[in-house]
Parts: structure tokens; sequence; C-alpha cells
């Protein structure tokens, strides 16, 4: 199936009134922000104007924060984006909501999600905003919104939002007119963003003599990712890189690894990286051409770091989905996992509880909160090729650091959404699997946050016996759900 086709059999996001003005309270936020399927609810301009309207109003409401860089001055936001045609819209249609509340707007054009983040407490805006469906097809596109601090918002502020526009009455709270906001466009974002991520490199090091393929999937980093990485030193073969408005995470990028990788195989690279279209999340490939997700990325890091005495309390944390055998490598070297619900914002909230800073997700959103507040592809694939620097070993060599036990995912279409716990068969069929797996695997099953999807993992030694599993448990589910 094509990435074309799975993304439109995805339906809208759940909501209790399709309506776009006031009504019951509208779920608008999943797991990652705003997302949805260009001019249909939610990402319809009329209901992201209000989406605009409620985060301005919400500013003017909470006034400035103990996280709000400046006491004076008008309430500011920054507005990035990815390629994808629907930006223009969606980013007009914020605009216009955040002015009409008397909020100025700052508009940094096609940027990676992290950067937003970066940029949001650098220029010290009361919040950011990153246009973008992250590894969606070019149809969808989403609304993820920062706070001062460069973190995303939590679910308290989510949850005001969705009220705010489900049955506010904003004509009352519009300013006059001499405070309507402002709109502008900030044209160095993208050179303050390529240094920010350099300096994240070690000094002593450069990237001279290195070979990579880049794949940037059509979006977001398609102009700042190569400058990185040949400012540093290195030869890079840039592939996606020619985004158009409809081929973003068209079969590239990181999704579909196996680009990179026969780039890499192709031109005798020493590594490839495969970003996505919002370039948070980072797939690398070495010079074998073997694949290297989150997981494999995040252990090899965590085992230096420790080394180095610079991971924090020697813990990781990663989310559900991460593979067994990464928590077996971490606990053989002292290092504890620590896990989240699927989400990178889960593990981001989770490592700032605990002041932790190394975690992320198999999907590939690794997050080092020396250097960011979100997952960052391009920060994250620096500290990866700063060990290859310090250790002189080839990605290959690193890469064997981590090896996987046998993992199968089913993802299966469902209607209905009940308490798992509630459903006997599935109970009884659970627990024969993991009586069978004693120990040497697990099963974890979850619902999608953001499609009509639950997701079946099951880990274990033998491949064959975990698929049979696996199946047993998507035919009990597609059967009770449908």
């Amino acid at each position: 199936m094509t990435l074309k086709k799975a993304s439109e059999k995805k339906s809208e996001i759940a909501t209790t009134e399709t309506s776009q003005a006031r009504g019951p309270v509208t779920k608008l936020f999943g797991t990652d922000g705003i997302r949805g399927t260009a001019n249909a609810f939610p990402m319809t301009p009329e209901t992201v104007v209000r989406v605009g309207q409620a985060i301005g109003l919400m500013l003017r409401r909470r006034g400035r924060t103990s996280d709000s860089h400046s006491a004076k001055g008008p309430i500011k936001v920054v507005i990035g984006k990815d390629t994808r045609l629907s930006g223009y819209m969606i980013e007009q249609a914020l605009s216009s909501g955040l002015n009409s509340m008397g909020i100025h707007v700052q508009l940094v054009g096609p940027l990676p999600t992290p950067g937003i983040g970066y940029l949001t407490r650098s220029m010290r805006a009361d919040a950011g905003i990153v246009i973008s469906a992250s590894h969606n097809a070019y149809i969808d596109n989403g609304i993820k919104i920062f706070g001062p601090d460069g973190f995303k918002i939590p679910d308290q502020m989510e949850r005001e939002i969705e009220g705010l526009v489900a049955a506010e009455d904003f004509v009352k709270h519009l300013p006059p007119s001499k405070d309507i906001g402002r709109t502008k466009r900030i044209e160095d974002a993208q050179g303050r963003y390529i240094v920010h991520a350099k300096n994240s490199f070690p000094l002593e090091h450069t990237l001279d003599g290195l070979r990579m393929v880049l794949d940037t999937a059509h979006g977001a980093a398609y102009r700042v990712a190569k400058a990185i990485f040949e400012e540093l030193g290195a030869e890079v073969l840039h592939i996606g890189a020619d985004p158009n408005g409809t081929n973003i995470n068209e079969e590239v990028g990181a999704l579909f690894p196996l680009k990179t990788r026969e780039a890499v195989l192709q031109y005798r690279a020493d590594v490839g990286i495969s970003l996505d279209g919002d370039a948070d999340r980072l797939i690398m490939v070495d010079e074998k051409g073997e694949i290297m997700n989150g997981d494999h990325i995040l252990g090899i890091c965590a085992l230096f770091m420790k080394e180095k005495k610079i991971l924090k309390k020697n813990q990781l944390v990663v989310t559900h989905m991460s593979n067994f055998g990464l928590e077996k490598e971490m606990n053989a070297n002292g290092i504890e996992v620590i896990k989240t619900n699927v989400g990178d914002k889960f593990v981001v909230e989770e490592m700032k509880k605990r002041e932790l800073n190394l975690g992320g997700e198999q999907s590939g959103h690794i997050i080092f909160l020396d250097h960011t507040t979100t997952g960052d592809g391009c920060i994250a694939a620096l500290n990866v090729l700063a060990l290859m620097r310090e250790t002189r070993q080839r990605m290959s060599e690193l890469n064997a650091l981590i090896k996987d036990v046998p993992q199968v995912l089913i993802n299966c279409r469902v209607r209905n959404r009940v308490k798992l716990e509630d459903i006997p068969a599935y109970q009884r069929r659970l627990r024969e699997i993991e009586d069978s797996l004693a120990g040497d695997g697990r099963v974890f099953v979850r619902f999608s946050g953001t499609e009509p999807v639950v997701r079946i993992l099951v880990e274990g030694p033998d491949r064959t016996k975990i698929l049979d599993h696996a199946e047993d448990l998507a035919q009990i589910l597609e059967r009770e759900l449908s």
C-alpha cells in the first residue's frame, strides 16, 4: 500500500460534534497536536482561524508568566511550517486569528519542528506554532504548539484551547482597531537554526572526509539539513530535496529508508541519514546498508554517554514500543530503562520530571535535552556522528552494539473503542500468549491516538510463533471492535 493510499484511509479525528463554531466541546488534539485532512474538519480555514483566536485569547488571559521572556511589549507568536501545499492556507488562517486577538506573528517559513521550539525561546516569543502533519502524506496537515520555554504545551492548555474553539464567542474579545496584531516574516530563521544545530557537535571534531547520503523527505529540512552537515565538512549526497507541495514523505524519508539504503550502497557512503517531513525523526543506515531505527540510535548514544559519565542518573526514557532487545542491552550495562506512553511529548515530560537528558522512540524521535526541547533529527544525527569520530569506529560497528529481539507489529482498523480489559476473549488469549513467552518476550497493545486502528506488538525469540500470536489477537479485536 502506498503512503498516499494509506493516508486517504485515515478517518477524521474523533469529535463529539463536528460543528466549527459553538457547541459541545470538540476533540481537536491527538497525541501530537491537531491533525487531519486539509480542507476537512478540523483543518479548515474557519476552524483554524478559531484555533488562532483561541490561542491568542489564552495568551492574553494568562498574561506574562514566569516562563515568558519579557514583561512589556506585544504578545508574539512564531509560526513555522513544512512544505505541504496546504501550509499556505493554514499559515494565513492562523495568522489572521492571532492578529484579530491583538497578537503579533513572526513567520519563519519551512523549518524543522525542533527549530520552532528553539526559535520560540531564543526570540523571546510567547508561543510557537508548527504547521505540519509530520510523517503523513501531503493531503494531511496539523498544528503543534510550543510554549515560551520551547517545549510543547501541556494537556491542560490543549483542553483550554479546545473549549474556547468549541464554545467561545470571540467577537466580544476583539481589541480595538489600533490594537490589531501585525505579521512579518523573519528572513534569517534558517541561518539561526543551522548555527544552533552545529553547536551540538563537538568543537574538536569535524566531518571532513565523511561521505553521507541525506534524505530530507521533500520536507521542512530540505534547505537547512544539507547546510548543517556540509558546513561541518561532510560530502553530502542529497535526495528527497525537491519539494513541490505534494511530494512530502512520498516514498522517501524516515518512513521509507530503503531509498537511503540504496543510495548508501550505490555511492559507497559511510552513513545514511533519513529524516521525516518535519525533521523531528531520524532513521540511519550504516555503510553496509543495515537500517538503524530509533532504538539502535538511542542504545548507542546511551552506552557512550554512560561511559563518558554524562548520561544523567544512568537512565534512558523510551516508550512501550521500543524493542525488548534494547532493554536487555541497557540493563546488562547498568542503564535503567524508563517506559512511557507512545508519543515524544510523553517522553519529554518524563525526562523533565526525572531531570534526565536522553530519551526517544523506536520511530526515530531522539531527544537530547542538553541541546533541544523535542525530537530533532539533525541534532540526533550529529551526536551519532560525533561518536563515530570520537571512537574511530565505522557505523556498522556501532550498530552491532544493539541486537533486536524479533518483533511483529500489526495495525487493525476498528470502528469502536472499548477498554481492552472488557473483552473476555482477548484477555484469555493474551494470558495464554504471555505464559508461552515465559519472560523472553512481551505483548503490548494500544489504540492509535490519530487513526481508527489498534496496534498489536508482540516480541519473542521465535518470529513464526510471535507472528501467529499477533494474528490471533488481531482477529479477535477485529471481530470484537467492528
